[in-house]
């Protein structure tokens, strides 16, 4: 059978350019989505990699050969005139294309910086001793040498002078490595009584020091309750002394081991151990001990706290507070939304009024998220916030206790913010439900509510969780509106503990949106905080994915659930 040739202007009318011109858009963008994914991911999981650490001699034309001993980070191609132009002492031999490569070379607080650039062509010698190690530390970053000694109370323990793994040097370094893991048992231990004992503690007294103020101002403080009150602080104070006295011997354990340490210039520096989180030597392990100490790297990032101005440590506190935000923000924005829409749909008169609430709350939708954060920062805490803390907490003042931005007035603005997406996609839902199935249950006898309650709501559930999860997507990487009304560089605790009320919705908390902010364009280190961007924003990514998916499973089993009765 012959087929029929079309011609242009008949394929053009009937429409296949544009389905492929669809088509093509669609692929393109995922393609570009993939990707940006894709270059998060390499540049943020790579940075957990134990990397080998490389010795060379650098020499510069003209200059005194020197020892490097660095972490190659990344390669560029650069014109001799460029360094030239620079202040890099080259010889002119034309403008010939060298490439430069960053160096992570660490020990911050002996050379004053801790990355720097080399051009490739002067370095030579290079090799990777097996002896030499790294430090991840509590300050000044990464620490790269070789141990020497490792001392208890001043006294030598172990010692050796080789750069080579001798007997001498691997015991030097067994010992170095047992000194680590028993100072770091004892930080825990610090820690624990720190935040939590003596937390509970300094809790108490302040709620002790604010009843007695209120009493004082309400005239009710009479000597028989200023006596309870005084022998309930004794109590926490002879408990806080204890503590003391415990925290003060665990120092005392933790500062008794240092050990000395040579770096890449040849001299020697005594440290303590105490200041070492993790140490090992990357030349050393194979690619089984590297996966191994890979992924341990990476529980550290998403269970430990920040550290060094949020360019080393983890990032816990951010995730937990990103997550508590957006579910009190869901379970805030969506009966909002949904009476809202039930009212709009189901009640109010189809008239020109309700044309114009519908046109403000698509309007309200396109409002920019900052506007909405001043809006918060104006209503939410410095009027309705003032008002809360002139009527329920006058023994806190001047210092505010809702007067100031929280996890609670965060919640109410990110939930202003998203409650149009609910209210649109809800009453979506409630125009698909079809007339029969109102009638029907009217007929069998419900009233009105009945029938809302038991057919309507449960038939435009999957529209409901919808627009919950178009509002969780939005709400989640928010940083404007946050910024004016509760979220904070570093927070010292959780808006959740164990301290009664338990959630605090008065606290300041992190979140891993502000988080990239911060550490992309306030650290004062920007190589150093360049990979943990990425591996923050691949995890905010992830942690927005991950409600996602729930919203997602919920509405699929809802949608399978009623999906019979639509028929």
């Amino acid at each position: 059978m012959k087929m029929e040739k079309k011609s242009v202007s008949e394929w053009v009318r009937s429409g296949d350019p544009w389905v492929w011109l669809n088509a093509g858009a669609v692929a393109i963008s995922v393609i570009m989505v993939v990707g940006l994914l894709l270059l998060i991911a390499v540049r943020g999981l790579s940075h957990f990699w134990p990397a080998d650490v490389v010795q060379s001699t650098y020499s510069l034309p003209g200059e005194t050969p020197y020892t490097v001993t660095a972490e190659r980070v990344e390669s560029v191609d650069v014109t001799s005139a460029q360094l030239r132009e620079a202040g890099i002492n080259l010889p002119d031999e034309g403008d010939k294309l060298l490439q430069r490569t960053l160096l992570k070379m660490g020990n911050r607080d002996v050379y004053g910086a801790d990355f720097g650039w080399v051009i490739d062509q002067y370095i030579s010698d290079s090799q990777t001793p097996e002896m030499l190690f790294t430090a991840e530390r509590h300050e000044w970053g990464n620490l790269y040498g070789y141990v020497k000694s490792v001392k208890e109370n001043g006294q030598v323990v172990s010692e050796t002078q080789d750069i080579t793994p001798t007997d001498s040097a691997l015991a030097t370094w067994a010992a170095f490595e047992k000194s680590i893991e028993r100072a770091t048992e004892i930080h825990h231990e610090i820690k624990e009584i720190e935040k939590a004992d003596i937390g509970k503690i300094n809790y108490a007294l302040e709620r002790i020091r604010l009843e007695q103020r209120r009493l004082e101002l309400n005239d009710d403080l009479t000597p028989e309750a200023e006596a309870d009150l005084a022998a309930e602080r004794a109590i926490y104070d002879a408990e806080y002394k204890g503590l003391q006295q415990q925290l003060a011997a665990l120092y005392q354990q933790i500062n008794r081991d240092t050990f000395t340490v040579q770096v890449m210039d040849g001299t020697v520096h005594e440290m303590q151990v105490s200041k070492i989180v993790h140490a090992f030597r990357p030349n050393a392990m194979g690619v089984v001990e590297k996966m191994g100490f890979y992924f341990v790297k990476v529980w550290d990032f998403l269970s430990g706290e920040p550290r060094e101005a949020n360019t080393e440590g983890g990032v816990f506190p951010a995730i937990f507070g990103t997550v508590m935000m957006v579910l009190l923000m869901t379970v805030l924005v969506t009966p909002f939304g949904v009476v809202a829409a039930v009212y709009l749909r189901e009640y109010a008169t189809q008239g020109l009024i309700t044309r114009i609430i519908r046109i403000a709350v698509n309007n309200l939708a396109g409002v920019p998220s900052i506007v909405y954060g001043v809006f918060g920062l104006g209503f939410f805490i410095y009027f309705l916030g003032s008002g809360i803390d002139q009527a329920f907490f006058p023994e806190a003042l001047p210092s505010p206790t809702f007067g100031t931005g929280g996890l609670m007035w965060a919640s109410i603005t990110l939930a202003l913010l998203t409650v149009p997406v609910v209210i649109v996609a809800t009453e979506e839902g409630l125009s698909r439900i079809p007339r029969n199935v109102r009638e029907g249950s009217l007929a069998l006898g419900a009233t009105k509510a009945e029938t809302l309650w038991r057919v309507v709501l449960p038939m435009a559930s999957p529209a409901i969780m919808t627009g919950v999860i178009l509002a969780v997507a939005r709400a989640a990487g928010e940083v404007a509106p946050l910024m004016l009304v509760g979220v904070v560089k570093l927070a010292p605790t959780l808006p959740l503990d164990g301290n009664y009320p338990f959630i605090h919705l008065d606290q300041k908390f992190m979140h891993l949106g502000f988080h990239i902010y911060d550490v992309g364009f306030q650290s004062p280190n920007v190589e150093a905080a360049r990979p943990l961007v990425y591996a923050t924003a691949l995890l905010l990514v992830m942690v927005i994915a991950l409600l996602n998916f729930s919203a997602v499973t919920i509405r699929n089993h809802l949608r399978e659930k009623y999906k019979s009765l639509e028929m």
